[in-house]
Formats: C-alpha cells, structure tokens, sequence
C-alpha cells in the first residue's frame, strides 16, 4: 500500500496593492486549482503605499506550494510572496476568543487552566466566561481541547497573522520590481 506524499501546512503574506479585486484574484487562484485555504486573513498594512497583507494558511507537498507561490507572485498586484513558515525570522500568532459554561469546580478549573495558557478574561457573567488568547495555532488548539470538557460554547478565530522579527520590513522598497519583472528585464 503506498502512502500519500506528506504535506505540510505552509503560511504565505502576499503583500499586494491595494485596489478592487486583488484579494478575489488571490483566492480565485487556490480555487482554479483546487488548493485548499485553511486560513485567511487580510488587512491594509500601509494606506500612504496602497498596500496590503493577505495572510494564508494551506496546505501541500513542497512542490505544490513552490507552484503556488510561483503563480501568486505572476499576479500583477502582488508585490511580494512570503513563506512566512520557512523563515527562520518569521513570527506566526493567530488570536482566538473562547466562550466557556461553567459554574462551580468547573469555573476554577477553568481559570486555573486559562492562567497556565495565559488567556486573558475578557467577560465574565456568573455562569460563563470569555477568553482572549493569542499565540500559535496549535496552543489555541491545545486551550480548545482542555476547554472542551469544562463546557466550550464557542470559538472565534482570526487566523494566522506573520511578521518578520528585526528591524527592517518584509519588503524593503515598495519601488522595488517583483521577482519575475526584474527577470523579464
């Protein structure tokens, strides 16, 4: 019986222009093919530059992924593809909220486990709490599951943010060429 290839979960900010349709053109690319996006989250990151940050979450083999970060990067509004999971300097967070039933034991145990994960209590009513917890996906999975026999009501997640640690930006010049512009030159 022969096993499928490993993949790998990957997380790519693709810093494009900000203008009407770009995040469709992006998303539109992992549909046509059939990639998967476990993940998304966009935001504008410079309104002086137009520019933005998409943030993805997906899935597949290595050459898979070189294939889509090959074909994201000849979309004309990206500026820049990151594999943000390959970089030694990258920083991957992602923030969650956390509704959580409890009363009685269960409401210590669930500040005692919320205190070991460092979640902080947002609201609080006499039978519930919310918590907000920031870190790495599989920390907010690990909090989840723990949560989960107290009396988890509800999750709410932002998806996987990334930035590169130091002092400079992902992208040095915003009048820099792409990557594939400066090879037609």
């Amino acid at each position: 019986m022969t096993r499928p290839p490993p993949t790998d979960a990957r997380t790519l900010a693709i810093l494009v222009d900000n203008e009407p349709g770009v995040l469709a053109r992006v998303v539109g690319l992992f549909s046509a093919r059939g990639y998967n996006i476990e993940s998304l989250t966009v935001a504008e990151t410079d309104a002086k530059a137009h520019t933005s940050r998409i943030t993805v979450v997906t899935r597949g083999e290595p050459a898979t992924i070189d294939q889509i970060k090959a074909q994201l990067d000849r979309i004309v509004s990206v500026r820049q593809v990151i594999d943000a999971t390959q970089d030694p300097a990258g920083v991957l967070r992602e923030l969650a909220l956390i509704k959580v039933r409890s009363t009685g034991q269960e409401r210590i145990e669930a500040l005692r486990v919320a205190e070991i994960f460092r979640a902080k209590v947002i609201d609080t009513t006499l039978e519930s709490f919310i918590f907000e917890m920031t870190g790495a996906s599989d920390k907010i999975d690990a909090f989840v599951e723990l949560m989960r026999p107290i009396g988890l009501v509800e999750i709410s997640r932002t998806g996987v943010l990334s930035i590169h640690r130091g002092p400079l930006p992902d992208r040095l010049s915003t009048d820099a060429p792409k990557a594939s512009e400066s090879l037609a030159s």
